[in-house]
């Protein structure tokens, strides 16, 4: 899950920035958080893990997948070069998204994000040359007007299966896949392009600089605070609470107030436009997506600035975040198996720890994560080939005008 190595793109593994895969790695533990732990307190109130991480977690991902981007393509210059990473990035993205339509079929459990990211990486493509101002002014027209065209297209829409896509999905029907991964499913790319876009820019950035860093802390959370705080006005102070109340004929408060609140797997009902003014996690509104990118990007903020302080209490998170492909699909496939025990607080406490100590081990002597490695064999091969026959076009158009 995590973005391409920048050992793909030349730069040496021991000039990896270790809070960014720190951050990467708290991503990965707040995402497993919501797949086992209860939502619930046994008071019926919402749980400490669910406040902190639905929603959260998988917006840093997609976001910290767009700094991974930038980071592997800093060093490139010329079009030949371009054209090879690009190439590579998109057969990056198609296994990222194989390997996501072979866990569709396990019983896990848990709405699978890789055949999303394989969209994510095809799409990032043609941004790649695009500079921090630039994206950062995409992530925000795209937060603000995307999720007002989905509104509008998806009242014509069937619905998303709620079953993750698998192979057969995408042989039976691949433009129903193509529409539920674009706008409909649980992660909609189209809307979800918001922390990506915004991850390219951040990468773009001297990351490794103090100010950046405290920059992203204080401006990711007062981005936060912002989204938050507008999206309670219009329900709280406009109305918008009691429209979308008369919309769904509730007439618990509390019932509202639990729905407004809890998931709503990706995309908000078109039945009225207040639906937009929520930042519920998974809402994919304007001020969810807003919200969860200032969260992330003071997510990266922080661990930046702990890497600085204290590197080494980063190390198995570092380690963890450098192959999240490897250990999500694990996870994945172990939610799916019958070994766990049935509490779920320990169950989510061994796989932390399993995830920590074999992450470290692993990393402490093989540079990438088996499925890492995997996918970045395909990319490079991808990349030379592109480079290459680039290259011998260009001499041919040379010798013979």
């Amino acid at each position: 899950m995590s973005g391409p190595d920048r050992e793909a793109a030349g730069t040496p593994a021991a000039r990896r920035l270790r809070g960014v895969d720190a951050a990467r790695g708290v991503a990965l533990v707040g995402m497993m958080a919501i797949h086992v732990l209860p939502d619930r307190d046994p008071d019926g109130g919402t749980s400490v893990g669910y406040l902190l991480a639905h929603g959260r977690s998988a917006a840093a991902f997609a976001l910290l997948a767009g700094v991974g981007l930038a980071l592997a393509t800093a060093r490139v210059r010329t079009a030949p070069e371009h054209a090879g990473v690009g190439a590579g990035i998109a057969v990056r993205g198609l296994a990222i998204g194989a390997i996501g339509l072979a866990l569709g079929y396990p019983d896990s459990g848990v709405a699978v994000i890789l055949p999303y990211y394989a969209m994510f990486f095809l799409l990032a493509v043609p941004l790649l040359r695009l500079r921090a101002g630039a994206l950062a002014g995409l992530a925000l027209v795209v937060a603000g007007v995307v999720p007002v065209v989905s509104h509008l297209l998806r009242g014509s829409l069937p619905p998303a299966d709620t079953a993750n896509p698998t192979f057969a999905t995408l042989i039976q029907d691949p433009v129903r896949l193509v529409v539920e991964l674009a706008l409909t499913g649980y992660y909609p790319v189209l809307a979800w392009m918001t922390y990506l876009c915004a991850g390219l820019a951040v990468g773009r950035l001297p990351l490794r600089s103090t100010r950046v860093a405290v920059v992203l802390l204080g401006g990711g959370a007062a981005l936060a605070l912002a989204a938050s705080s507008a999206s309670w006005f219009l329900l709280d102070v406009l109305g918008g609470r009691e429209q979308i109340a008369a919309n769904l004929s509730f007439t618990d408060p509390g019932e509202v107030d639990r729905m407004l609140s809890e998931s709503q797997y990706g995309v908000t009902p078109t039945t009225t436009w207040w639906w937009l003014s929520v930042a519920s996690p998974h809402s994919s509104t304007p001020f969810d997506l807003l919200h969860t990118t200032g969260t992330a990007l003071a997510l990266l903020g922080a661990a930046l600035l702990v890497a600085r302080a204290a590197e080494w209490a980063l190390v198995p998170l570092a380690a963890a975040g450098g192959m999240t492909l490897t250990l999500y699909t694990g996870h994945v496939l172990l939610l799916a198996s019958p070994v766990l025990p049935a509490d779920p607080t320990t169950s989510y406490l061994i796989q932390v720890a399993a995830v920590l100590m074999l992450a470290t081990a692993w990393r402490a002597v093989v540079r990438r994560g088996p499925l890492e490695e995997a996918v970045a064999v395909l990319a490079v091969a991808a990349r030379r080939a592109v480079t290459s026959r680039w290259r011998g076009s260009d001499l041919e158009h040379v010798e013979h005008p």
